[in-house]
């Protein structure tokens, strides 16, 4: 891109994904279109885009390995249609092994390839003062590597939801030349209201990278609620788009929320503050 050139559009597709995943990609491909035709590189769906739902039986009879499932076709087709680049958010899929599944992002291109995946390392597994409880490991495993593509807004560092509260993982990522950082998630209303946007700002401060966070949001058909408020900050830890809470999806199925992602801002963070030559100069023995 050069000096004269806009600032790539990143879009937020912010949702109150349910059970049944062709509700869902239909809710989807309206929304791509609103963001291609609002001019968006580069959409970004929520954790568990195409479904959402902690019975562990019910969503089991849709559970299918990557090569099987019919989600990442219909996702890729969408991009391809509406000439966007698509973060799927993640997906919940069967494991290589069939065992357990896997919580799986997509980065697909504007030609409808599929440029990166990564599965959610860190699994939620919490009992919180609001009472909930809550497993993921009893159905999932994680993941073991470090996710980093070429997309029309940066270098992007891949991650999922609970990954957030691990600065080790983005310090790899930023490590390896990430300028963009991706956290979909479906983060829970207490945690929310509590962590949400200091994690989120503390990521982008730390790395100087910007952050683009999409979230389910709402009350969802499996009985859960989410905080929603779709971020995306900036090197310097400014939000530059927030799609709010609950309030914001009344009577809704989905919410855009848009920002610029200019690829100079994180030169510029850290040209101020540079990092790497403090860590370079320290002499700390453990």
């Amino acid at each position: 891109m050069n000096a004269s050139s806009p600032a790539p559009l990143a879009a937020l597709i912010q949702m109150t994904s349910g059970i049944d995943p062709d509700t869902n990609l239909a809710t989807i491909d309206r929304a791509l279109a609103e963001a291609a035709a609002r001019g968006a590189a580069m959409a970004f769906l929520p954790e568990m885009s195409l479904l959402l739902d902690r019975d562990r039986t019910r969503s089991g009879a849709l559970m299918a390995r990557e090569v099987d499932s019919a989600w990442p076709s219909a996702l890729q087709a969408m991009a391809q249609r509406h000439d966007i680049w698509l973060h799927s958010g993640s997906m919940p899929l069967l494991a290589d092994d069939g065992e357990r599944r896997v919580n799986r992002s997509h980065v697909i291109a504007a030609d409808g390839s599929i440029r990166a995946r990564y599965d959610k390392i860190h699994m939620f597994d919490v009992a919180l003062p609001s009472g909930e409880n809550w497993r993921e490991s009893a159905s999932y495993v994680g993941g073991d590597a470090l996710a980093i593509v070429e997309t029309p807004l940066g270098l992007m560092g891949l991650s999922i939801c609970y990954d957030l509260r691990f600065p080790e993982l983005y310090r790899a990522l930023a490590d390896r030349g990430a300028t963009v950082i991706a956290i979909p998630a479906a983060f829970t209303v207490s945690t929310g209201e509590a962590h949400w946007h200091v994690l989120m700002r503390a990521r982008a401060i730390e790395t100087q990278c910007h952050v683009v966070a999409a979230a389910q949001c709402g009350t969802h058909a499996d009985g859960r609620q989410t905080y929603g408020h779709s971020v995306t900050i900036d090197p310097w830890g400014a939000i530059l788009a927030d799609a709010k809470g609950e309030e914001a999806m009344t009577g809704k199925d989905y919410v855009l929320a848009l920002a610029s992602v200019d690829a100079a801002a994180s030169e510029r963070a850290r040209l101020a503050i540079p990092l790497e030559r403090s860590r370079a100069m320290r002499n700390i023995t453990p």
